[in-house]
């Protein structure tokens, strides 16, 4: 059987934060609050540095900055109307589990938005693999009523995990 999250070390200090436990958890977390089970379903978190997120910023976004996460779903799962709660995926099965898609997260913007925020860094890179996922699920924030649609579901997770809604 498949892990839920595959991670993709790319830069040590990750490794060093055990970002593999991190995400693992954050993930669990966001798949029981939204009623999705675990097995049957597979994810690729990879941590990285600024100057690789500011390539695949650019590459896919035209924007040749950092950024701190950024995640890339394995098909289009939006919900049809804005302020919409997005259809759940199928999942597949143990030995072929739904690829929901990758995330990218990257070190030195994390620690600074943490640092910056004065919250821990484990609850501030928790927050952002929820970030992540939920995109890998299709929410968005484009729209206002799908941004509140997301924070409130993000900090619902995160509740359920004991860390203080980011947005409040």
């Amino acid at each position: 059987m498949e892990p839920l999250v595959e991670t993709v070390i790319e830069d040590p200090r990750w490794q060093a934060f055990d970002l593999p436990t991190v995400a693992t958890r954050a993930c669990k977390a966001a798949l029981a609050q939204l009623n999705l089970p675990e097995q049957g379903f597979s994810l690729c978190v990879m941590g990285c540095d600024d100057a690789h997120i500011a390539a695949l910023n650019a590459d896919f976004r035209g924007k040749p900055v950092p950024t701190n996460v950024l995640s890339w779903p394995s098909d289009e799962r939006a919900a049809e109307y804005a302020g919409e709660v997005p259809d759940p995926p199928e999942p597949g099965p143990a030995d072929n589990p739904e690829s929901l898609g990758d995330i990218a997260i990257a070190w030195e913007t994390c620690e600074a938005e943490a640092v910056a925020a004065g919250k821990p860094m484990v609850d501030h890179v928790s927050h952002l693999v929820i970030h992540g996922l939920l995109h890998l699920l299709g929410y968005d924030h484009i729209d206002d009523i799908d941004a509140t649609l997301m924070e409130t579901t993000e900090a619902g997770i995160l509740e359920t995990l004991g860390i203080t809604d980011p947005y409040s």
